[in-house]
């Protein structure tokens, strides 16, 4: 059995990457005197504009206020954003749950999201050490995110199995489980994070639901 994994709210609270990215945008303003704000000012802003009106325009939305717009700066501070190394971390239980895993089964990272930024984070949350290989799909190309089967293939390939015998763990129904399961893999839906509690028609839902990664268990053999 080969076990796939996504990253953003499934191993750690994407929010997290999502504040330290705001945080590495407020030093820079704040360093190059651009807003005279502390950098502390300038990412809770950013973190109340994403509260209030969600993730779409929160740089945009910012600067507008601060009246400092220009595409040239939202396009600066969301290269920063995407470029920062992240202050992310791993819990307690993710950490015991992969390391059992890892000595059972060849484990995968499969996620989407700009390259560098996924990069980023997967160096920041040390993953390498887990995983057997570490696959951001904007690697091979736009067109290999998910819900596409591309790197998914790729590892089926490298492993000479069939879908049957893959599992994918991840938190967004709207495109992680849906051709997975068609093909005949196991997916497991970690009800956590953005999409907690999100509902999509059946074809859409992964075959199990946990509200954990403790209860990975449920399914998978982990041996003590």
């Amino acid at each position: 059995m080969i076990i796939c994994f996504d990253l953003d709210d499934t191993l750690y609270p994407e929010i997290e990457y999502v504040k330290s990215g705001f945080k590495a945008i407020g030093i820079y303003l704040n360093r190059y005197k651009i807003i005279e704000k502390s950098p502390e000012d300038i990412s809770n802003s950013l973190i109340q504009i994403m509260n209030h009106m969600g993730r779409g325009e929160v740089i945009d939305i910012y600067l507008k206020e601060q009246g400092i717009y220009s595409k040239n700066l939202v396009k600066l501070c969301v290269s920063i954003y995407r470029k920062h190394y992240p202050t992310i971390k791993l819990h307690e239980e993710v950490i015991e749950c992969l390391e059992k895993l890892n000595i059972q089964y060849p484990l995968y990272l499969v996620t989407d999201g700009n390259l560098t930024a996924q990069r980023q984070k997967i160096k920041a949350l040390n993953l390498q050490k887990y995983f057997k290989k570490t696959l951001p799909t904007h690697q091979y190309g736009v067109k290999c995110s998910k819900p596409s089967t591309c790197v998914f293939e790729k590892i089926c390939a490298w492993e000479e199995v069939e879908y049957s015998e893959l599992v994918y763990i991840g938190d967004n129904p709207n495109k992680d489980f849906i051709n997975l399961k068609k093909l005949g893999s196991m997916t497991i839906r970690i009800n956590q994070g953005m999409f907690q509690d999100f509902t999509l028609s059946e074809e859409y839902m992964a075959n199990y639901e946990i509200s954990n990664i403790k209860q990975l268990s449920k399914y998978i053999s982990l041996n003590e």
